[in-house]
C-alpha cells in the first residue's frame, strides 16, 4: 500500500529539514511526499529546491500566499498513492505515529482515520488551555451536526483512502479545511476511525500560526458544510 505524504508549509526553515528527515526514516512504508510550498517568504522554498530536492518526489511552488486548504488541494491532484496523508510541516506531529494511522485501512476496517491528541498513552506537550478548550468545543459542535463521536476533528493527523478524497469536491482555502472534510466525510457511507497520537505542540514564538480569527472561520464551516451545503 502506497502512502502520498502531503505537506503544505509556509515559512518553515526552521523545521522542514528535519521533518523530511524524519519522514524519510520511516523506511516501512512505501511512500511518495508532495511538498506545496504557499509562497514562503523565508529560505523555506529555496532549502526545497536546493537540499531536499532528492529527498521529496513531489515539490508544488504557490505564486502566491492561498492558504492550508488551498495547497492540500493542490497535493491531492498530483497524489498517487493508495492513501493519503496531511502532515504539517512544522514537528507538532510525529511521522512514527504512521503505521498507527494506517493499520485500520490496511486491516481493512477504516476508510479514514483521524489522530486524536486528546485519547490515549502518547507523550502530548502541555500548552494553551484555552486552545484546547477551543478544540473540544469546535469538536462538540462538529458531532452535534454531523452525528460522529471525535474526540479531535481539528487534529492535523488525517489519513484517507485515495478513493475516497479525491472524490470530494473541497472548497476552503486556509484553515478551514479541517470543519469542511469531516463535514463531507460524514455524509459518505465510509468507515471512521481514530487512534490517539502523540502531539508535540509549538507556542507561537516557535511559530505557530493558527489565531482566534480561525476559530470563527471553523464555526462558519461547521454551520455551512453541515446544514447549508448538501
Amino acid at each position: 500500500m502506497k502512502l502520498s505524504i502531503i505537506i503544505p508549509c509556509y515559512n518553515e526553515q526552521s523545521t522542514i529539514k528535519e521533518i523530511i528527515n524524519k519522514i524519510n526514516s520511516q523506511s516501512n512504508i512505501d511512500k511518495e511526499i508532495i511538498v506545496v510550498d504557499d509562497s514562503s517568504q523565508d529560505k523555506t522554498r529555496e532549502i526545497l529546491q536546493n537540499e531536499l530536492k532528492n529527498d521529496v518526489n513531489k515539490i508544488i511552488l504557490n505564486d502566491k500566499n492561498y492558504g492550508k486548504g488551498y495547497s492540500i488541494k493542490k497535493g491531492i491532484e498530483v497524489a498517487s498513492g493508495d492513501c493519503i496523508l496531511i502532515q504539517d510541516a512544522d514537528l507538532e506531529y510525529d511521522p512514527s505515529d504512521y503505521s498507527k494511522l494506517l493499520n485500520p485501512i490496511i486491516n481493512n476496517v477504516a476508510d479514514v482515520v483521524y489522530g486524536s491528541r486528546f485519547i490515549g498513552s502518547n507523550e502530548k506537550r502541555v500548552l494553551y488551555f484555552w486552545h484546547s478548550v477551543g478544540n473540544k468545543f469546535l469538536t462538540i459542535l462538529s458531532n452535534m451536526f454531523s452525528n460522529l463521536n471525535l474526540t479531535d476533528m481539528e487534529v492535523g493527523y488525517k489519513v484517507f483512502r485515495s478513493s475516497v478524497l479525491k472524490d470530494i469536491q473541497l472548497e476552503e482555502n486556509r484553515f478551514g479545511f479541517e470543519p469542511e472534510i469531516t463535514a463531507k466525510i460524514a455524509k459518505k457511507n465510509i468507515r471512521i476511525y481514530e487512534v490517539g497520537i502523540s502531539y508535540f505542540g509549538r507556542k507561537y514564538s516557535d511559530g505557530k500560526k493558527i489565531t482566534w480569527k480561525d476559530g470563527f472561520s471553523a464555526l462558519r464551516c461547521i454551520v455551512l458544510y453541515n446544514l447549508i451545503k448538501k
